[in-house]
């Protein structure tokens, strides 16, 4: 599982001119999910994004969590972080795993990060073509790979 976050002073994800995610100031997490993958991982990976001390104290370090400044979560869905272009130019994503095994892996994750953080947590829309926006704040962009934590 691999996780691009972002932290963001507004974010929102929309389909066919609807918005369907949106969040002030906290992280954007773009969340790959591949074949491996298991629920534990989620647990681990939404247990670190909840705890990541990426917003500035009062002395202006990074010191502060998502949950510190009342912030929210947006999770947009990305196979396309498990591209590989090894001896090509065009991507294959044979490494993503398929809808049917990322989407319950994606929405338990999403739970677990509601059930961890009394904080705004909101999706884009699995299986759809998504506009994503945000206001990227730093900018501060954190990888996250599970099999790494």
């Amino acid at each position: 599982m691999r996780a691009l976050i972002q932290r963001v002073r507004h974010g929102s994800v929309t389909v066919a001119d609807q918005t369907v995610g949106e969040i002030g100031a906290g992280l954007m997490v773009l969340l790959g999910i591949t074949h491996s993958d298991t629920v534990e991982q989620a647990d681990q990976l939404a247990a670190k994004t909840v705890n990541l001390r990426v917003f500035d104290d009062d002395q202006g370090k990074m010191n502060r969590s998502v949950q510190d400044i009342n912030g929210g979560i947006l999770v947009v869905p990305q196979f396309t972080l498990y591209a590989d272009l090894k001896g090509a130019r065009r991507p294959n994503f044979v490494a993503a795993a398929r809808p049917e095994v990322a989407e319950p892996l994606f929405d338990h994750y999403v739970a677990r990060l509601r059930a961890l953080a009394p904080i705004p947590v909101a999706t884009g829309l699995f299986r759809a073509a998504m506009q994503v926006s945000i206001v990227n704040d730093g900018p501060v962009t954190i990888w996250l790979d599970s099999t790494l934590l």
